[in-house]
Parts: structure tokens; C-alpha cells; sequence
């Protein structure tokens, strides 16, 4: 009631994306006067040579984690995917990123490995202390550990829908698969007992990125993944995602940076599929094609910062002096 109020008396009304602002006029009965996007300050994405040595020690880490836990050899060439964000199984589109992996591994058309990262913070209990003593010690084994899927122990295990979803669609983990999936369900923080770096220093280190967002009212996620000159995958749920189609006037594919699948209420299956073909295709790239893609993921990134969308913030001020002064005239 307070924000519908506050919403038709204000003498400016904003939101973040053209998501909320068709749910605002549905839900408030006020469209906002401006839309104001998210941008940010690229001071925390590494260049030259820095980001060539994080990047190289972001991918050590995360294939020595995945070799630790699985029991066997990781490809150093591996492509490296992940989603990340809020533990919203639905809204965030955990559920299509298990199935659209599962798509990929059971398609008998991947000729790379994969392994693939869900980065979604839960309820942990603690640092597996098998895990932790494997890369600590350096230890080499040819089996892998028990429940082969996840980095954290959890409260709550049987009751978590990320694990309970990976037992069903039936991954197995086992060497001779080419995609392994990995729950990280803890803050990557710097002091999280397994990889103990920040969730930055990890992005860098990916090749991909999917957020298949059901809702999603900007997006900070895909665009700091673009950021980090990692391509992406999104939907037209997300504020970002419609914003990178008004950018590139068009709906966004791969070979731009960022592939913007339309999502809707009922076709959740076409999503995870999308996104199968989107990992398959990217996965058979050649180096030229992937830097090529990296660089104008890099390039969407640069048309997002604060110093384009300061503007929109410019004209709202205006805005809402405009009506201040109509207002007293009166």
C-alpha cells in the first residue's frame, strides 16, 4: 500500500528495467516517469597482463577443485560454465541450467569436456573435510569422493532442490562423462575453506555464463560476467536482457556476447534446450571465434557503466524539479 501511494504522489517515479516497469503499471497503476537502469565502475575487472594471470590461476583452481572431488583428470582445456546468484531455484533459473547441462551431456554431440559450476549460496554446514585435505595434500585419487556433486556440506541435504534435481536427471559424475556438474553453495568470500577466493577472481576464470532468469528485474549477474570479457547467456526476463536487445536492435545471439533467449511462462523446455545448443555450438568454436565473442561481450559491458546511465538519473532530477515547481506555481 505505502510503495502504491508513494508510487502516484512522488514527483518522479523510477525503476530499474523495462521488466519492472511493465510490473509496476500492472501492480501500482502507475507506470514510472523514467526508467533508470544499474550500471557500475569497471575499477574491479583486471586488464592486460593482471587479467591474464588471474584468469590462468582462476582456471587452476577451479579444474584442481573439480579433479579433487571427482577422482579424476580434468582436460586443462575444459570448457568452463556456471550460473551464480540468490538461491531463487525458480525465478533464477537453477532449475533450466540443471536441465539444459543434463540436455548437453545425454546429446552425443559434445567433443570437449565440460564442467559445469552452480555458484548459489545455501544453507551450509561446513567445508567437506575430505575435500579440503584432497587439495590441500595434493592428494591424487581414482575414485571419487562420496556425493561427488557438491563443495560444502549442507543442513538439509535430502531436502535440497539443486542436489535433489542432479540425482534425478541422473549425473553420474563419472570420468568417462563428458559434462560434470559442481555445486558451490557458499559465499565465495575469500575464506569459504575450499577455494577461499572471491567470487571475481573465480568469474574471470570461466568461458561462460547462463542465467536463464524466469524474473529477474535487472541483472547484475550477466553483466558483470560480460564485464570480465566471459560471454553469456540470458533471457528476455531479465532487465538486462532486454536492454542488450535495445542496444544491438535485435535479440541477442552468441556470436554478440550475450545470447538473449525469450522466456516465457510455459516454455521451459525450449529455454533449456536453447541453451544446450548455445554451449554445444560454443564448445566447438575455434580461438579466433571465442576472442572475437570475448571482446564484444566486453564491448556490451562498456555501454553500461555509470557514466552512460548517469543520464537517465539527470533527467529524473529534472523531472521531479519540473513538477516541484509546476506544483508550487499553482
Amino acid at each position: 500500500s505505502v510503495e502504491k501511494q508513494a508510487a502516484h504522489y512522488v514527483d518522479c517515479f523510477t525503476t530499474v528495467s523495462d521488466i519492472t516497469a511493465r510490473e509496476c503499471k500492472q501492480l501500482l497503476d502507475k507506470a514510472p516517469d523514467i526508467v533508470t537502469p544499474n550500471g557500475f565502475e569497471p575499477n574491479f575487472v583486471p586488464e592486460g597482463k593482471e587479467y591474464a594471470k588471474k584468469r590462468k590461476e582462476a582456471r587452476r583452481t577451479l579444474i584442481n577443485v573439480a579433479e579433487k572431488l571427482l577422482g579424476c583428470s580434468i582436460d586443462p582445456n575444459a570448457l568452463l560454465v556456471s550460473t551464480s546468484g540468490r538461491y531463487e531455484y525458480r525465478n533464477k533459473g537453477i532449475d533450466v541450467f540443471i536441465e539444459a547441462m543434463n540436455r548437453v551431456r545425454t546429446s552425443g554431440r559434445l567433443q570437449r569436456e565440460v564442467v559445469a559450476f552452480i555458484m548459489v549460496p545455501a544453507w551450509i554446514r561446513a567445508a567437506r573435510a575430505d575435500l579440503k585435505e584432497a587439495i590441500e595434500q595434493d592428494i591424487k585419487t581414482t575414485s571419487p569422493l562420496q556425493i561427488p556433486f557438491i563443495t560444502h556440506w549442507l543442513h538439509n541435504m535430502p531436502e535440497d532442490k539443486v542436489l535433489n534435481y542432479i540425482n534425478h536427471a541422473g549425473f553420474t559424475n563419472a570420468a568417462s562423462e563428458k559434462l560434470k556438474i559442481i555445486f558451490v553453495p557458499c559465499y565465495l568470500d575469500g575464506a569459504d575453506g575450499i577455494f577461499n577466493m572471491h567470487y571475481y577472481d573465480l568469474l574471470i576464470g570461466m568461458d561462460l555464463t547462463v542465467y536463464a532468469s524466469y524474473y529477474e528485474p535487472w541483472g547484475y549477474t550477466p553483466l558483470e560476467s560480460v564485464a570480465f570479457h566471459v560471454p553469456c547467456v540470458t533471457t528476455n526476463l531479465s532487465g538486462f536482457g532486454l536492454w542488450v536487445n535495445q542496444l544491438l536492435g535485435k535479440e541477442g545471439e552468441l556470436a554478440d556476447g550475450v545470447q538473449v533467449v525469450r522466456r516465457t511462462d510455459y516454455n521451459s523446455s525450449e529455454v533449456a534446450d536453447a541453451i544446450k545448443d548455445a554451449i554445444t555450438a560454443y564448445s566447438a568454436f575455434t580461438p579466433h571465434e571465442v576472442e572475437n565473442i570475448r571482446h564484444k561481450a566486453a564491448d556490451i559491458s562498456e555501454h553500461a557503466l555509470w557514466k552512460h546511465f548517469i543520464q537517465y538519473y539527470y533527467q529524473a532530477y529534472d523531472f521531479a524539479l519540473h513538477k516541484a515547481k509546476q506544483r508550487r506555481g499553482r
